[in-house]
C-alpha cells in the first residue's frame, strides 16, 4: 500500500501541514504520519520492508551501544562539571568562577547530541520515571531559585523561613511544583547560578554574574545568601550527575533493564528510534526551540539564555540525528539506519543525507548571538537565517517520515 499522509490545502494553496510547522506547536499538539503497508509495525523478516531481522537487529544493537557509551561520555564530563563547581563554591575567584563555566560548556554539546534518544517513552523521559525535566527543562523563571534585577530577596536560595535546608531532596520536589516554569534543577538552573541574567544591551556580552555573589559581606561579597547560593549550586549539581547516571544504568549492556527490552523487537525499536529523530527535529527543536523565540522574539524563549551558547544546543541537536542516521558516535562507525535506506531506497539515502547537511549547515549559519538574531530584521540577517534553518528542520522532518515509510515503520511525532 502507498504511504497516507492526510495534507488539507488553504485558499492560498498552501498545505496546511506546512502551516502548523512554521507556527508554534504546543508540546500536546499531535502531527500524525500513518506509513502504512501490508505488514507496517508487524515482525517477521523485516516486517514487510525486504529486510531481514538480522539487518534490522545489526541497527538496533549499535544503536544501543552508542547510547550507552553517549550516556557514558555525558556522564563523566557533568562529573568534571561537579568537581569544578565544588571547587568554585569552596573558594570562589575569577578563575574557579571561570573554569566552572568552562565545565558547563564542556558538557552541553555531548549531552544535547544525546537528546535524539528521548521521545519514545525511554529512561530519559519516561512519563512516570524519566528525569528530563529535572535535567534539561526550561524556559526557567529565574526568580523562583534567586535574586533578579528588581527583586533582590526572590527565590528559594533567600528565603531560609520558607526552605531552611538546601538539599537535593528539596531541589527535586521544587521542580516543577509551581508550574512548568517553576524549574528548580538541571542544566538551565546551573547556568543560571554560573552566569546569572543576560541583561547586556552588547550582543558579545552573556550574564555578568560575579564570583562575589559567593563570597561572604566581609570577604567583599555583594550579595545576600552566598553560603546557601553555593550550598544550592553544590546540590543542583550533584543531582544533574545523578540524574545522568541513572539513565545511563538503564543503557548498560548485560544487565536485565531498558536496553534488554529494547532490542528484543527490532522493529519496534526502530520505529522509537525514528521517532526520536522526527520528534527532535520538527517538534522540539524547530518549534518549541526556535519558533517560539523567533515568533514572540522574546529573549526569555531561547534555550540557553544564559550564557549565549543556544546556537551550541541548536546545532549539536541536529548533529545528534545525523549520528543516529549513520550510526556513529564518537570515533565508531557501525551500521545505522542509512545502510538499511540505501538497500531499499538509495534515492531516498542520499536524499536524507543531504538533508541533515543542509540542516545543520542552516543552523550554523545563523548569526550568534540567537537572542540578538531572532530581533534583526535586516536582508540576509538573522531572521531570514533563523527561518531557513527552520524549512531545512522541516524538510528533515518529512524526510524522515519518507525513511520510516520506506522501511515500513509508522511514527507519531509530536
Amino acid at each position: 500500500m502507498k504511504t497516507i499522509l492526510n495534507i488539507v490545502f488553504n485558499m492560498k494553496g498552501l498545505p496546511v501541514f506546512n502551516q502548523l510547522l512554521v507556527g508554534g506547536l504546543s508540546a500536546s499538539t499531535l502531527v500524525v504520519f500513518l506509513a502504512c503497508g501490508d505488514n507496517a509495525g508487524a515482525g517477521g523478516e523485516g516486517g514487510g520492508s525486504g529486510l531481514t531481522n538480522a539487518q534490522l537487529q545489526h541497527v538496533v544493537d549499535n544503536y544501543a551501544e552508542n547510547v550507552y557509551a553517549h550516556y557514558a561520555l555525558v556522564v563523566e564530563q557533568a562529573k568534571a562539571l561537579e568537581i569544578a563547581v565544588d571547587a568554585f563554591v569552596d573558594s570562589p575567584s575569577l578563575e574557579t568562577h571561570q573554569a566552572a563555566k568552562d565545565a558547563w560548556n564542556e558538557v552541553r554539546p555531548a549531552y544535547l547530541q544525546s537528546e535524539v534518544y528521548r521521545f519514545y517513552n525511554g529512561p530519559i523521559d519516561n512519563e512516570e520515571t524519566g528525569p528530563e525535566g529535572r535535567i534539561n527543562g526550561w524556559p526557567l523563571d529565574e526568580n523562583y531559585i534567586d535574586y533578579v534585577e528588581g527583586s533582590e530577596t526572590a527565590g528559594i536560595i533567600n528565603d531560609p523561613a520558607g526552605y531552611p535546608q538546601i538539599t537535593q531532596a528539596l531541589i527535586s520536589d521544587a521542580n516543577e511544583a509551581v508550574n512548568e516554569k517553576s524549574l528548580s534543577a538541571g542544566f538551565h538552573a546551573i547556568e543560571f547560578l554560573l552566569w546569572g541574567q543576560d541583561l547586556n544591551a552588547l550582543p558579545t556580552d552573556a550574564g555578568l554574574r560575579s564570583y562575589t555573589d559567593y563570597l561572604p559581606a566581609a570577604e567583599g561579597g555583594t550579595s545576600a545568601n552566598p553560603e546557601r547560593r553555593g550550598t544550592y549550586l553544590k546540590e543542583v549539581t550533584a543531582l544533574l550527575v545523578l540524574d545522568l547516571e541513572s539513565v545511563m544504568s538503564a543503557w548498560e549492556p548485560g544487565a536485565e533493564n531498558y536496553r534488554s527490552e529494547f532490542k528484543i523487537d527490532a522493529k519496534t525499536a526502530l520505529q522509537k528510534i525514528l521517532t526520536g529523530m522526527g520528534s527532535l527535529a520538527g517538534g522540539e527543536l524547530r518549534n518549541e526551540r526556535m519558533n517560539n523565540a523567533f515568533q514572540e522574539r522574546d529573549q526569555e524563549e531561547e534555550h540557553s539564555c544564559f550564557s549565549d551558547t543556544t546556537h551550541v544546543d541548536h546545532a549539536n541537536d541536529a548533529i545528534g540525528i545525523e549520528n543516529v542516521y549513520l550510526g556513529h558516535f564518537g570515533g565508531s562507525d557501525g551500521p545505522g539506519l542509512d545502510e538499511l535506506v540505501a538497500q531499499v531506497d538509495p534515492q531516498l539515502d542520499e536524499r536524507m543525507k543531504a538533508d541533515l547537511t543542509a540542516a545543520i549547515s542552516a543552523i550554523k549559519a545563523i548569526p550568534t548571538p540567537f537572542d540578538q538574531a531572532i530581533n534583526d530584521d535586516a536582508p540576509g540577517g538573522g531572521r531570514e537565517k533563523i527561518q531557513a534553518a527552520m524549512d531545512a528542520l522541516q524538510q528533515l522532518t518529512e524526510t524522515t517520515v519518507d525513511v520510516a515509510t520506506a522501511l515500513n515503520i509508522t511514527i507519531n511525532l509530536e
